[in-house]
């Protein structure tokens, strides 16, 4: 693939980026090697100081920067705007907790007395040159997430951005330069997914983090292994989404619309699969097919814009593959189902309908593969039993939905969901002060939180002896 802005609107290539080549990478990896020697030394407070200059350039460039993101990738321009809007504010929580959240740790007096010593500490130090390997969907908060946790560690950042996305991924090198780190502290490698090997067996680079797909995730992981580096991954979702009978089911169906159709139905953590009790199933797929039809496809420019278009027309055929392949297997699509041959606008670029499927077994390649698009999958649940059953009938975990009044069943799905996370009334939403990350073939580590800043610390034992 080029590194190149595609404008999947209409398919037109707008601007082409030349990749670097290895003097350059071998330059820019020895300047983050120098970097992190010398800002790893920083106080938090000067970290903090940092952090807080880039949010608020941040901020004032949002209109710009979200122009950008929709230009690239095809998200609506008020959710780019939003995606903004949220990296200022993870930045800003960041550079208020960190130092509280790398506080020293104290072990109880009894046991640093029984280790024979007079005192003990437990310190978090930087690892050093941290790689992002980092997707196109959120092509900001992706890395912001990343990079603000790890800055205010005293890491330093070389990010291998998405190659259609390059335009985001040079905006934010300048964004932390304008801000005034050293130079070195965080760099964009312009490259290929051919040249992460060689960066990541590089041995001034200490570890690695990814957010992407599975084969992905398993290419990095099998380098870093090798290599005996830490990683955290965070894979595909296919979120299950379950409504119980006790459920407020309009407030179930507007919420469900919203997290199966999020930047196009293009994220992880959208709710994929709907579990319908069977008692309320009918209702629940009848008002959930009609306000998904209502939605308005478009150019993701216009405010007006519910969904525009998918990221990549390889993304695109993919979604209308895995649709075809259910339909031809017996699904039933209550809506959409077919890529649209009018209006002439929408044939042009990499659009797909809001679609919504029943009847979905396990022999259809959707039941067990991601649907990144706007795609859904409604199944029938005889109790709940059987709805945690489909729901762990997945080779990912990375979060989930429960819509319930019952205690007995929180319980229960906290228990049982094979799952990083369970959201109970409400979608699946990353917050700063909350670990982010899943189980099975989502990935491991943790993103976000007192959990996330510490994946890139070396927890080191302090021991003083009499």
């Amino acid at each position: 693939m080029a590194i190149a802005t595609v404008n999947p609107t209409t398919g037109e290539t707008l601007k082409t980026f030349e990749e670097l080549g290895p003097e350059e990478i071998e330059r820019r990896v020895d300047t983050a090697a120098e970097a992190a020697r010398r800002y790893r030394t920083t106080s938090f407070a000067e970290r903090a100081r940092l952090l807080g200059a880039a949010a608020d350039l941040l901020e004032e460039d949002q209109q710009d920067i979200a122009r950008t993101m929709t230009l690239e990738m095809g998200k609506p321009l008020a959710a780019a705007r939003a995606e903004a809007a949220k990296c200022v504010k993870a930045m800003r929580w960041y550079a208020k907790h960190a130092e509280g959240l790398l506080a020293d740790e104290h072990p109880a007096e009894a046991d640093v007395k029984d280790s024979g010593a007079v005192s003990a500490r437990v310190r978090y130090r930087p690892l050093g040159v941290v790689l992002a390997v980092m997707p196109w969907n959120f092509p900001l908060w992706q890395v912001i997430r990343f990079a603000a946790p790890a800055l205010m560690a005293g890491n330093v950042g070389l990010l291998k951005h998405a190659s259609n996305v390059p335009q985001t991924a040079l905006y934010l090198e300048d964004l932390f330069r304008r801000a005034g780190y050293p130079p070195g502290c965080f760099q964009t490698l312009l490259v290929r997914s051919s040249a992460v090997e060689a960066v990541l067996r590089d041995h001034r680079v200490a570890a690695a983090t990814l957010t992407g797909s599975e084969p992905a995730g398993r290419a990095v992981a099998a380098v870093a292994g090798d290599e005996v580096k830490k990683t955290v991954l965070e894979l595909g979702g296919s979120d299950p989404f379950l409504v119980l009978p006790s459920a407020d089911v309009d407030r179930a169906v507007r919420v469900a619309v919203t997290a199966r159709v999020q930047n196009n139905g293009q994220s992880c953590i959208a709710a994929k699969r709907f579990i319908v009790h069977t008692d309320i199933h009918d209702v629940f797929t009848e008002r959930f097919t009609a306000l998904m039809d209502s939605l308005t496809v478009g150019d993701p420019m216009e405010e007006s814009t519910d969904i525009g278009p998918l990221a990549t027309e390889q993304g695109r055929d993919d979604l209308a593959a895995l649709v075809d392949d259910a339909l031809r297997h017996g699904a039933t699509a209550m809506c959409g189902g077919r890529r649209p041959t009018e209006p002439e606008a929408l044939t042009k670029g990499w659009f797909y309908p809001p679609t919504v499927l029943t009847g979905v077994t396990p022999g259809m390649r959707i039941h067990h593969e991601e649907a990144f698009g706007p795609v859904a999958t409604v199944y029938r649940a005889r109790n709940l039993d059987d709805a945690l059953r489909i729901a762990n009938d997945s080779p990912f975990g990375l979060s989930s939905n429960v819509w319930t009044r019952d205690e007995e069943e929180q319980e229960r799905c906290v228990r049982d969901l094979e799952a990083g996370g369970v959201y109970f009334n409400g979608m699946t939403a990353s917050h700063p002060a909350f670990p982010f990350g899943g189980v099975k073939r989502s990935g491991y580590g943790r993103e976000l939180s007192g959990h996330g800043i510490r994946e890139f610390c070396n927890a080191t034992t302090v021991w003083h002896g009499a």
